[in-house]
């Protein structure tokens, strides 16, 4: 493999219904931050059908050119359709490092188009860097039930690939007005040769915990004792109208169900205020939340880890200290006459 050959930073742009995707502008915002260490430009990979007017929102968030490949074949999700325009793309213009958000989509192309091209992929990644002078993509994720964090290369194979978990990296702020040059190509695929077909899209209809987006969030971890002692964090999630979340300990111990879990095999949750409440702050629950606003962090070992990625900590039983939080933020309510809001 002539290294030499690849250049320039690509970013999945995963479109649903006409609209791009949160996590490909966050990957946008990362990959910019890439390309202009390396000096080469940002691309945005774009597949689907009557998607080209979606590029001016890819360069409204950093990239400088737009591959598209405009078809009716590709109006659904499929393997077999996206995987062969992506592969095309990546023989024709080598780039050197690719993107992809770590979505159910996301994670199903990229490991096929690294199995059909024969390069590396580092998957559910949390940190991206880059090693300028080796021009090596350095991407981290937690190992080892989220013990370590390992720095995973790919020296000898292009593209470096990696999935990166929604909400973990930063969007740029639009810049409107901001163009760049758009590549257009075909697919040579025809229905009848495509080995699945989409039947039918069934979305799911039961109420969903919606942790990715909540502003207030509020966990807890096994410092609570049981799923008596956790009510507590119910409680307090209700009264300053924010969602319950947890650590994955409570998750395994049956307190309460998976969809509430935070961390490397939970949600990755980004408020503007997070709860941490009897949780010690491993590092696989740490890369799900450490980028919230705000940090409050109730424990009773002053020397647990959650304390340092706290905004602010308080030392001790949190079933003394959360049902005076409870009472203190019941009695600002009724002095205001309503629900207030804490963010």
């Amino acid at each position: 493999m002539e290294m030499d050959q690849y250049r320039g930073v690509w970013v999945y742009i995963e479109q649903e219904e006409g609209k791009v995707v949160d996590v490909s502008l966050e990957l946008l915002g990362a990959g910019r931050k890439l390309a202009d260490k390396l000096d080469v430009p940002l691309s945005g990979v774009l597949l689907g059908d009557n998607v080209k007017e979606l590029s001016k929102v890819v360069f409204e968030h950093g990239a400088d050119q737009v591959y598209v490949i405009d078809d009716p074949i590709l109006m659904q999700y499929r393997t077999e359709t996206y995987m062969t325009g992506v592969n095309m793309l990546c023989k024709k213009y080598h780039p050197e490092i690719f993107l992809y958000g770590a979505t159910p989509n996301g994670k199903d192309l990229a490991s096929a188009v690294a199995t059909d091209i024969s390069t590396g992929l580092t998957a559910d990644t949390t940190i991206l860097d880059v090693d300028v002078d080796k021009r090596l993509l350095e991407a981290s994720r937690p190992a080892f039930g989220g013990n370590i964090m390992a720095t995973i290369l790919c020296k000898k194979h292009r593209p470096q690939m990696a999935t990166v978990r929604p909400k973990v990296m930063k969007a740029l702020p639009r810049e409107e007005g901001r163009t760049g040059e758009v590549i257009e190509e075909t697919i040579d695929l025809k229905e009848e040769n495509v080995r699945t077909k989409v039947l039918e899209i069934v979305k799911n209809v039961n109420k969903k915990v919606n942790l990715q987006d909540a502003h207030v969030v509020v966990a807890g971890g096994k410092g609570l004792g049981d799923e008596k002692g956790f009510k507590l964090i119910h409680e307090l999630a209700e009264v300053v109208g924010g969602t319950v979340g947890a650590s994955r300990d409570v998750v395994e111990a049956g307190w309460i169900g998976h969809e509430y879990q935070v961390g490397q095999t939970g949600e990755t949750v980004t408020p503007k205020l997070y709860f941490a409440i009897g949780i010690s702050g491993a590092i696989q629950h740490v890369v799900g939340m450490k980028n919230s606003e705000f940090i409050i962090a109730i424990n009773k070992d002053p020397d647990a880890p959650i304390f340092d990625v706290a905004t602010y900590g308080i030392v001790g039983d949190a079933h003394v200290i959360v049902p005076k939080l409870i009472e203190q933020f019941r009695s600002l309510e009724n002095e205001k006459g309503g629900e207030m809001s804490y963010v």
